[in-house]
């Protein structure tokens, strides 16, 4: 069983930056590949970004160019870097494991995923 909890989230003005991490334990976290998705009020949860397990990456189109997924296999942590953040990024940002056979295996759905964190609360201000 993992555990995932996210930390990082806050209010931040239009423009600004923040860097969301997601520590993991209780599995071996160089099995898993790591996403980060996002829920707005009012809406359903969506993919945000991904990394493999060899540190393959993949956003969504809204987010590239702006935001940076990386992980730390030694600290069994993942980030998200958020740069240029705009009010349509307020959301909850929730990042999830999924243990993947293929190293540069890149889940992108939300029902791919297996363990999932309670969330952090990101406000981007205009």
């Amino acid at each position: 069983q993992v555990q995932l909890v996210e930390s990082g989230g806050e209010l931040v003005q239009a423009g600004g930056s923040l860097r969301l991490s997601c520590a993991a334990s209780g599995g071996t976290f160089s099995n898993y590949a790591m996403g980060w998705f996002r829920q707005a009020p009012g809406k359903e949860r969506e993919f945000v970004a991904v990394i493999s397990r060899i540190s393959s990456t993949y956003y969504t189109d809204s987010v590239k160019g702006r935001f940076t997924i990386s992980r730390d296999n030694a600290k069994n942590t993942v980030y998200l870097q958020m740069n240029s953040l705009k009010p349509e990024d307020t959301a909850v940002y929730y990042c999830a494991a999924k243990n993947v056979p293929r190293l540069n295996g890149i889940p992108v759905g939300v029902y791919d995923y297996d363990y999932w964190g309670q969330g952090t609360q990101v406000t981007v201000s205009s």
